[in-house]
């Protein structure tokens, strides 16, 4: 049975740390009607992934009940199987034929630089100097097209991200709606552009096998850029904050081997992931827990608190860097789950790995968190390197 609940994720208190009443979620009230964002609200592990796993009964493209889409919305994370099948193997093609161990170089060249330069300031803000540069830079090095301008970026992509918020914040959806017209514009540039090495140019080059309309390759080209940046630049944050909160844990991975770094860089990510949930639209009647949920209601499973569920993770509470196995949703789970997770988790353990050969990281002032629900990061991070 559902439990009314008091949820409000932009709250000061759910920003600073949504976990305690995350693990409340799973001990009194697993699903609830959330009446700001028309859904059902999921939070064990469980339940999670068996939605997004069940794509017959938990939809991502809505209009397969009815609902209408723009044309500048329509990409690979709207449609499903098995439309979605052509589209989504051009993509897995083009990001596996890219050598992740030249990215991991490059990326690392790039952070070893930032910290050079860095590290001869009394102060810096980590989310300006190194998570955004970075995620751009290692994005479009992947991607191989020219970096755009990093301010101009940085802006673009936070109203992408405070557009996901607009069952809570509806206000956000024309600004965030611009930014994604921005986006595709943006893609058309790539188009018109001398071509690279990279994810893009194999994209073009095998699009025209698609029996798709033009746009939705178009639209699927900005939407895994900025995937890739925003998420390489919330977890970049989060994990930063998390180091210097855990100095023993940085400890511990100097002169690790890379089994341990890898598997490190996973429970990082499942421990303070940025994506906090993702939704499904229900195609038919079903029912969850005694709860019944209608066809065309909305489902929202809180990945990040399945992260923590006691009952799929020992210790969910506690970073456990050989944690084996590590079924984390932080990539999400299913025919829709992040088609750039093993890129992501290089960059990652390419960014612990250069914290762990510089000075020590630590605070310099007050850290702020981004008001972002569906995506939790930060918007500065005072620090400085200490000998």
């Amino acid at each position: 049975m559902s439990t009314a609940v008091e949820y409000d994720p932009l709250s000061p208190e759910m920003l600073a740390n949504p976990y305690p009443q995350y693990a409340r979620f799973r001990r009194t009230a697993p699903i609830f009607w959330h009446e700001g964002m028309k859904s059902w609200v999921l939070s064990r592990y469980q339940d999670c992934r068996d939605v997004l796993r069940d794509n017959d009964t938990f939809a991502r493209d809505r209009r397969r009940v009815g609902a209408e889409l723009p044309e500048f919305l329509q990409n690979i994370q709207t449609i499903d199987p098995p439309d979605q099948g052509p589209l989504k193997s051009v993509l897995m093609n083009a990001l596996r034929s890219q050598d992740l161990d030249t990215a991991g170089a490059q990326a690392r060249e790039q952070i070893t630089g930032i910290f050079a330069d860095l590290a001869r300031r009394e102060r810096f803000d980590w989310i300006k100097e190194v998570a955004a540069p970075v995620a751009l830079t290692i994005t479009s090095h992947l991607f191989g097209v020219q970096r755009p301008d990093l301010q101009w970026y940085v802006k673009l992509s936070d109203s992408i991200a405070r557009r996901m918020d607009i069952g809570l914040r509806p206000e956000r959806a024309a600004v965030g709606n611009d930014a994604r017209t921005q986006l595709n514009s943006l893609v058309d540039q790539w188009y018109a552009a001398e071509r690279r090495p990279g994810v893009f140019a194999t994209i073009r080059e095998t699009a025209g096998q698609l029996q798709v309309p033009p746009h939705y390759v178009h639209n699927t080209a900005g939407v895994m850029f900025n995937a890739s940046y925003g998420t390489l630049f919330a977890t970049v944050s989060n994990i930063a904050l998390t180091l210097i909160e855990r100095p023993e844990t940085l400890n511990a991975l100097r002169g690790a081997d890379r089994k341990l770094l890898d598997s490190a860089t996973d429970e990082l990510i499942r421990f303070e992931g940025p994506a906090q949930g993702t939704s499904r639209v229900a195609t038919e009647r079903t029912v969850i827990h005694g709860t019944t949920i209608e066809r065309g209601q909305i489902v929202l499973t809180l990945m990040a608190s399945a992260n923590r569920d006691e009952t799929e993770f020992t210790r969910p509470d506690e970073l456990v860097l050989d944690r084996s196995p590590n079924r984390h949703l932080s990539f999400g789970w299913g025919v829709h789950g992040c088609l750039g997770a093993a890129f992501g988790r290089v960059a990652v353990r390419e960014l612990i790995l250069c914290l762990t050969e510089a000075p020590r990281l630590r605070l310099a002032g007050t850290p702020v968190r981004r008001t972002t629900a569906t995506v939790r990061s930060l918007d500065s991070l005072p620090v400085s390197f200490t000998a």
